[in-house]
């Protein structure tokens, strides 16, 4: 028989699953955004960041358009540091309040200094009724009623101080229950206002609380994720920056942009 040469071709088909296979993997982000108060400040930032969050026909279901990024969903700021912690999502936004009270392992990557009112931080204060001669949590009676949304601080904060009281989880419109239904308060206040009005006054400070970006502790480890962690912006004190660009290198921030601000517009 004559010979002959036979040329192998490889299917197109064949062509593209062997590109796909040498294509480096892309590892997306997956971000959890705080639902509520920390909603609007967080969107805003987002959007100066360049990463503007656009909500689907689904309420909690949220798109950034860049590569980069997965999937982005709008929770609860009470449950983002658990599934940060799970590993549902890379990066979430909370409050420092709720990653303490969740007890949630996870990394912390900024502090964002903002609140529902604008920069600033809040705190987790004890108050009771103003007419009381009491001047500081050591002076609560032991057996009081003390009605919270965070039961777990609270516990260790009375625990510690070694006065056993009935701690009681509160819904929401915590101050409101005092003092038919609670003896003391322990609440998130920014101004104290809403607890004076209510008759409160406040003897002590259990924690500051700020909003904070977190990252699960896999996804910070990871060196592809790790560099494609988003880039914050967030407004400080003048005196304070000296002191915290060094606390940002530290922590791994890179391109530091400080700029002069005119006006802020809520």
């Amino acid at each position: 028989m004559p010979g002959y040469n036979q040329k192998a071709s490889i299917p197109a088909s064949s062509k593209r699953q062997k590109y796909l296979l040498e294509k480096p993997e892309i590892r997306m982000i997956d971000i959890a955004i705080p639902k509520g108060s920390l909603q609007s400040q967080t969107l805003q930032l987002f959007e100066q960041a360049g990463l503007e969050v656009k909500r689907t026909e689904r309420e909690y279901n949220a798109r950034i358009a860049d590569p980069r990024i997965g999937k982005v969903k709008i929770l609860r700021p009470q449950e983002i540091p658990g599934y940060v912690a799970k590993g549902y999502f890379d990066l979430g936004i909370s409050g420092t309040d709720w990653i303490m009270e969740s007890g949630s392992v996870v990394a912390h990557v900024a502090d964002l200094n903002y609140g529902k009112q604008g920069p600033g931080v809040v705190k987790l204060v004890v108050a009771v009724p103003e007419g009381l001669d009491i001047h500081s949590a050591r002076d609560i009676k032991p057996g009081s009623r003390v009605s919270t949304e965070y039961p777990q601080l609270t516990q260790a904060f009375f625990l510690n101080l070694g006065i056993p009281v009935d701690i009681q989880f509160s819904f929401g419109a915590t101050e409101a229950k005092v003092p038919e239904l609670t003896d003391v308060v322990v609440d998130l206040t920014e101004t104290g206002s809403t607890l004076k009005k209510n008759g409160l006054k406040i003897i002590d400070v259990m924690l500051q609380s700020t909003s904070e970006l977190i990252a699960n502790k896999k996804s910070w480890a990871d060196p592809q994720k790790h560099e494609d962690i988003t880039a914050v912006e967030t407004v400080v004190d003048r005196s304070a920056v000296n002191l915290l660009i060094p606390k940002l290198k530290k922590s791994g921030a890179e391109d530091i942009l400080e700029l002069a601000i005119s006006k802020i517009v809520p």
